[in-house]
């Protein structure tokens, strides 16, 4: 093929990691950096597109390609795993991938967090004096997870949560069979939150599963369950969440996803007592630089190679 020509919509600080890592495998290879947003005026002898997510934080894009959309482009890349932000006309020209699983493991470890935190009562266990209370802390072996969908998030934190001794129970909408030992497959929804004690919500957000977690869904749970948001805030029914923490049917929700992103000032999800609240981190981790390199490069050896390309999106 041609010479390798990105144009990247990435940090220049991760474009100097793929540039340092290109270095070794090649070296002619050039990563230009181009504005974040809808990518316009690219440089027509770019032929490689690196996006990052373009309908974050209340910005959306528009229905119809720019002019002269996909310009020289033969390949699109996206740094994230979803694609909702995307707009359609994104996946009508040159094929696209993202990058999904790649922090599969950091995601796995946050919803891990927020189930000790939650059975151990972190921080509020912590003491600044002499007045010491002990309190029960639940063990974490012998109870539930749930999983709402089992792709890369899934598997990563179904398998460290089996090594805790903690029962995994998982429902995913593929009718393929949830390939890792030791974990149940729920019935349908209602059956997986009547059985959890935590639940995490792992599933894309998609026409069919947006509000899926809704009120009649909410009101299976089994009492007191611990409900984590990990993937998309509009998986999640926002007002019957609030319904379900005031009468107790839910006892607790880690959110690190919201809908909208972020929320207006004074939205009672910030201040409610059973809410623990995070922006959007759960997939950011020290290593991010390398974990989005990783994964870009080893699909550019794919490209390069006339190879099919992995994490291909057909939409």
């Amino acid at each position: 093929m041609s010479q390798v020509i990105i144009a990247s919509q990435l940090d220049e600080d991760y474009n100097d990691v793929i540039r340092e890592r290109l270095a070794s495998i090649h070296p002619q290879a050039q990563v230009i950096g181009v504005p974040a947003g809808v990518p316009s005026d690219l440089p027509p002898q770019a032929n490689i597109l690196l996006l990052r997510p373009i309908n974050v934080r209340g910005y959306t894009a528009p229905d119809t390609p720019p002019p002269g959309w996909p310009y020289g482009a033969q390949w699109v890349h996206l740094v994230s795993s979803g694609i909702d932000f995307y707009p359609q006309w994104l996946f009508n020209g040159p094929p696209v991938s993202t990058s999904r699983g790649s922090a599969a493991d950091n995601l796995a470890e946050f919803a891990l967090a927020t189930i000790f935190a939650a059975s151990k009562h972190l921080p509020d266990i912590w003491v600044k004096d002499a007045q010491w209370h002990f309190t029960a802390l639940r063990p974490l072996k012998g109870t539930t997870l749930g999983l709402l969908g089992f792709g890369a998030i899934g598997e990563a934190l179904a398998h460290k949560a089996l090594a805790l001794g903690i029962n995994v129970v998982a429902l995913r909408q593929r009718a393929a069979p949830i390939a890792v030992e030791g974990v149940e497959t729920a019935r349908d929804i209602h059956d997986l939150f009547a059985r959890a004690d935590h639940l995490v919500l792992a599933a894309p957000l998609t026409e069919a599963t947006r509000h899926i977690v809704n009120r009649d869904v909410l009101g299976s749970a089994k009492p007191g369950l611990h409900l984590i948001n990990i993937a998309r805030g509009g998986l999640l029914d926002q007002a019957a969440l609030l319904e379900a923490l005031d009468n107790g049917q839910i006892g607790l929700a880690s959110l690190d996803v919201t809908e909208p992103e972020p929320l207006p000032d004074g939205h009672p999800l910030y201040t409610h007592p059973r809410v623990r609240l995070s922006p959007h981190t759960s997939a950011i981790s020290t290593n991010s630089k390398q974990e989005i390199a990783d994964t870009f490069l080893a699909n550019l050896e794919r490209y390069v190679g006339g190879s099919t390309l992995a994490n291909r999106v057909d939409r």
